[in-house]
């Protein structure tokens, strides 16, 4: 019981985003002298697109583990 409350707050965490704002500070600067921000607002999207991929590791070496751990004990049961 207490890991399916777990894992329904796991997916709600997942699902529930709240817009960034992420841009380095050499960045902000040079962009906030634009006229318009279009290209500040597609700088900003890249950005937030390309931290994903740290976590799709991470979460990819974390299953690689666990599914060698669930295989190991399967092995050990027999």
């Amino acid at each position: 019981m207490k890991a399916k409350i777990l894992f329904v707050i796991l997916i709600i965490f997942l699902i529930a985003t709240v817009p960034a704002e992420a841009q380095c500070a050499m960045c902000r600067a040079v962009l906030e002298s634009e006229e318009g921000g279009q290209a500040a607002k597609g700088i900003n999207n890249g950005i937030v697109y390309l931290m994903i991929f740290p976590y799709l590791l991470v979460g990819g070496i974390g299953y690689a583990i666990y599914r060698s751990r669930k295989k190991a004990r399967r092995e050990n049961k027999l």
